[in-house]
């Protein structure tokens, strides 16, 4: 029994079809289908039901493939630790953001990033908070920039910034865009949210409890451009993270923007790893280069 033998099993558990798994470990299907056969035949029991359509792992199976990937990840830590020790800064860092903050975040900090670690190989996933987290213990994200708190014992944090929203209306002749709105300017007024599974509804539902505004029956979007979308075509009003309002990102002529007075309705925005990653440290630094464009904007 070897590392590659544990990868290809978990593989298989991930991609739950022989061809798949066999592609995403770059081997061919009959090479992972007969290595998948001497790892049951050393261990002596059976990993894989093979008689069924959809393939399933075996109980044993499924508490092997558990301890498998705690094995893998703890090589791949290794590794990173030979690497780190050499250039803290250098090697691969898989990153992952969530969808209503990656398109405006990352425009600011990838520079900051590549400037600060030159050496640094750069991957980028954008998911939902859940599936980030998902990858994040799996070991198949090294961090995530999420939106705080993360109740997790097993993973670490740091804040990175408080994003204020932005009250976003359908643009009318005269009105008054200098006058900030207070939260209670919100109380019966009905807002476009986003579908279930975005942390950002989450968020824009605690300001509606808080200020006394509903959601908007009968639609809820996929993305926040298609929020804005609606917006623009005199749907509703929304709530918009405020960098999601800031260049490099095309604004709408039809959509205007009322800053709230303090204290602004916020979201808390943090970079999460494990705390059982040897990077800490380095997480500390890659924090300070995330935040700094981030906090010098939003001024």
């Amino acid at each position: 029994m070897n590392i590659r033998d544990l990868s290809y099993l978990v593989a298989l558990d991930d991609w739950r079809h022989f061809s798949r798994a066999a592609e995403a470990v770059h081997v061919t299907q009959p090479t992972l289908s007969m290595q998948i056969k001497k790892l049951e035949a050393e261990l002596g029991v059976q990993l894989v039901e093979r008689a069924r359509k959809e393939l399933m792992l075996t109980p044993a199976g499924i508490a092997i493939v558990a301890r498998a990937r705690v094995i893998l990840r703890e090589a791949h830590s290794i590794k990173e630790i030979a690497k780190r020790g050499l250039d803290p800064g250098s090697g691969p860092l898989r990153l992952g953001v969530f969808p209503t903050l990656a398109p405006y975040l990352l425009p600011h900090v990838v520079p900051s990033i590549v400037k600060c670690f030159p050496r640094i190989e750069l991957y980028l996933t954008e998911e939902k908070t859940d599936l980030l987290l998902a990858m994040l213990k799996d070991g198949k994200l090294d961090a995530a920039v999420l939106a705080l708190p993360i109740d997790e014992r097993t993973l670490s944090h740091i804040k990175l910034f408080d994003e204020p929203f932005v009250y976003a209306t359908p643009k009318a002749t005269g009105a008054n865009k200098t006058t900030r709105l207070r939260l209670a300017d919100l109380a019966e007024r009905d807002l476009l949210l986003l579908e279930d599974g975005h942390c950002m509804r989450d968020q824009a539902l605690e300001v509606c409890a808080r200020s006394g505004a509903n959601e908007l029956g009968g639609f809820r979007a996929t993305s926040l451009e298609t929020l804005r979308q609606m917006v623009a075509a005199g749907m509703g009003s929304t709530l918009l993270p405020k960098l999601a309002t800031l260049a490099p990102v095309a604004q709408s002529d039809h959509v205007q923007l009322r800053y709230f007075a303090a204290p602004e309705p916020h979201r808390s925005i943090g970079l999460v790893w494990r705390k059982s990653s040897e990077a800490s440290a380095f997480m500390q630094k890659l924090g300070e280069c995330l935040a700094e464009p981030i906090l010098a904007i939003l001024k």
